[in-house]
Order: structure tokens, then sequence, then C-alpha cells
């Protein structure tokens, strides 16, 4: 239920910001986002494919094509649900979900997905992207850096119990 939650408020509070900025009106952006002193600009752009536009022309592949990645994924998570621990992977890939499931309802509703922020710095000015991305890239990064834990933890050799009986010079 915990994870179910978590996908349900990062899903909501993408899609509500969505929802507020395809109530502006489109001459009015970009513009800076206030209290972010110029570094973040908001924007209301329209993405009909995959990031930066590619394979827009290919309207069905575009939407089936993370259903099925996210059913997938969600699959997995149910299937690790009730396992012991793990905590770490589950809440990795309910952030994940979080993002993944808000831009597919853009793309099954709307038809495209709705971005609308840029960080002014460096390269990436030229990105506009919304929360559901970053909570994809964040869940991401979540599981690969329990994943290098993991191995760094399997390459330690293992600490043998010190035994008190013997006497040390």
């Amino acid at each position: 239920m915990l994870y179910t939650g978590i996908i349900a408020a990062l899903s909501s509070l993408d899609l509500g910001i969505k929802w507020l900025i395809e109530q502006e009106k489109p001459e009015e952006f970009p513009k800076p986002l206030p209290h972010a002193k110029g570094k973040i600009l908001l924007y209301r752009n329209h993405n009909a494919g995959f990031p930066f536009g590619f394979l827009e022309q290919h309207a069905e592949l575009v939407r089936m094509l993370p259903l099925a990645v996210i059913s997938g994924l969600a699959g997995f998570l149910a299937a690790i649900l009730p396992q012991k621990g793990k905590t770490v992977q589950k809440f990795g890939i309910a952030v994940i979900l979080g993002g993944a499931v808000s831009n597919l309802y853009d793309r099954m509703i709307r038809h495209y997905v709705v971005d609308y922020f840029s960080i002014q710095c460096g390269k990436l000015k030229k990105v506009v992207f919304n929360l559901g991305d970053i909570f994809v890239f964040l869940g991401s990064g979540i599981l690969f850096g329990a994943e290098i834990v993991k191995e760094i933890r399997r390459m330690l050799p293992e600490k043998t119990p010190v035994d008190s009986s013997r006497e040390t010079m």
C-alpha cells in the first residue's frame, strides 16, 4: 500500500503541475519560475514523441512501448512486494513508476507529454522536461546506487569473528 501511495502521490503532483501549466496562455511562456532567481524557466511544451521529439511520427509506438515497459515494471514490483527487505529496490521502482505513469497518462489522454521547466545551466538550458522525467531519473539512480552498494559489499572480504580464547602478544 505504501508504494502504491508513492506512485499515486508523485504522478498526481506532476499531473497537477501539468494541468496548471496547460491553463496558462501559450504566449506567456517561457517565463522565470518565481523565487528561482532566473535559474529555472517555465515552458509550455507539447512533446508527441519520446525525448527530444524522437519518433513523434509513430504515435502508436510512442504510446504502446511505454505502456508495455510500465506494465512489466509494475508486475515486477507486485512480485517483490511480498518479499521481506528489498525496501530500497521497491522504493526506487515506485519512484520510477510515479513519473512514468504521469507521462503515460499524457501520452494516452492528451497524445503528447507536457514538459514545463528548464534549468538554466550549461547544456541543460536546451532541455525542457517535467517532474515525471525527474522521478524516472531519480528512481533509476536509486536502483543503480543500491546495486553498486550491493556489489561493493559482495566484493569485500567477510569479517571473521575474533577468537577471544587465544592470547595475543
